[in-house]
């Protein structure tokens, strides 16, 4: 007979459960169900965790459950993670419906300016992250979890996938590093997954190996999509190799570097100024920018300093980075703001983009504006701060009936 508890124990157990299970030879199933909201759910719950038990096999069994306001994905996850621990080869998934509203794609080439961690063992964040509209949301698998907390997190943000609405943001999800992470992948491809970060990224090996087993996933599940890939450079060999890594694969769209672990690595401390990591970043930039992908920049850890936060995300920006890590919701209009274009920025896109669709139109293989040639690469940039202009309202959505193509 087998026996296991899972759940969120500490501060964070709001709309979460801890559940107990021991399997037993005979008895029947003994339901002991404590809950914040026993006159509301109560009975449905009850009926959840026995129609859980019931698609396992587990016929005999006594549970007891502390409710805190569990939604029904929370719960499903929980006891699918307390069933197979006490029943190991169960291999069955107990998943929720896919909502309509977990059905939207993904691009290319998006704005990637803000991307909010959340905790995957943790559902409390994950039900109004979307309310806050970052460009995307990551259900973190890595850092975040503890090692004796893995599967419980990958059972929970699979089910997440299928059911949060997260309002239009990209569906990201941060792995563990490899190889442990080509395990969590079979958890979350199937279920929506725009793009997976490849966190501490050394070679361009790794990303391959993310890379075949998704395309062999997608295949075995018959999904056509694309799946983005966003490898993290997190130490000295990774920003010596970010060339390599950020062109191993068409799927990346993005490369983003991680300065804390990559200052530990060279042996020093990060500090605000961030002068010990203006090598590393300003090579990650160079890297991307070779390979055709977005560069996008670290977290900001001190969710209190609004003004630091202002001052980093500018100095990012300059440094020719296009986004930037967010641990906290409060930092999310921060950045959109500090990344928003000036007016002198989008004159100078509208004239560059106009005067290029103008010698398109006319078939001109040289673009000039003025007395300077305009290169594919700076009207390319031209067009992302129109796009960006009209995204955020500083640019009429008309002007778009003058630039069609962007």
């Amino acid at each position: 007979m087998g026996k296991a508890t899972v759940g969120t124990l500490g501060e964070e157990k709001r709309v979460d459960c801890n559940i107990h299970l021991e399997t037993k030879k005979s008895g029947g199933i003994d339901l002991e169900l404590h809950s914040k909201v026993e006159v509301m759910y109560g009975d449905a719950n009850r009926e959840l965790i026995r129609e859980g038990l019931s698609f396992f096999g587990i016929k005999n069994a006594r549970v007891i459950i502390e409710d805190y306001g569990a939604y029904p994905f929370v719960l499903r996850a929980r006891l699918e993670t307390a069933v197979k621990r006490a029943v190991p080869d169960i291999n069955d998934e107990f998943l929720p419906e896919f909502r309509d509203k977990c059905l939207y794609k993904s691009l290319r080439g998006r704005f990637r300016r803000t991307r909010l961690y959340l905790p995957g063992n943790f559902p409390n964040f994950m039900i109004n992250a979307g309310l806050h509209n970052p460009d995307g949301i990551i259900l973190d698998l890595e850092d975040s979890v503890s090692p004796t907390e893995k599967d419980a997190a990958r059972s929970l943000v699979r089910n997440a996938l299928r059911v949060v609405d997260f309002y239009g943001s990209e569906r990201m999800v941060r792995i563990n590093q490899i190889p442990m992470g080509l395990e969590d992948l079979p958890w979350i491809i199937p279920h929506n997954t725009h793009l997976v970060l490849i966190p501490k990224c050394v070679s361009c090996a790794d990303v391959q190996k993310v890379d075949e087993k998704i395309e062999e996933i997608k295949k075995e599940e018959n999904i056509s999509q694309e799946v983005f890939l966003m490898p993290i450079i997190e130490s000295a060999l990774g920003v010596i190799r970010a060339y390599e890594i950020a062109s191993a694969s068409t799927n990346v769209v993005a490369l983003a570097i991680g300065l804390e672990d990559y200052t530990a690595d060279i042996g020093t401390q990060r500090t605000k100024e961030g002068r010990e990591s203006f090598f590393a970043r300003e090579s990650l930039v160079n890297a991307a920018r070779a390979a055709g992908v977005q560069p996008i920049d670290t977290v900001f850890s001190d969710v209190d300093d609004v003004e630091g936060l202002r001052k980093s995300t500018l100095e990012a920006k300059s440094l020719g980075f296009e986004g930037k890590g967010c641990i906290h919701p409060r930092q999310i209009s921060v950045i959109h703001e500090a990344f928003m274009p000036t007016e002198e920025e989008i004159e100078k896109a509208k004239k560059i983009v106009t005067v290029f669709l103008e010698a398109k139109e006319r078939k001109l293989s040289v673009v000039s504006l003025g007395s300077k040639m305009i290169d594919p690469p700076v009207v390319k940039r031209a067009e992302n701060i129109v796009r960006l202009a009209i995204k955020t309202g500083k640019l009429d959505e008309n002007w778009r009936n003058n630039g069609q193509g962007l």
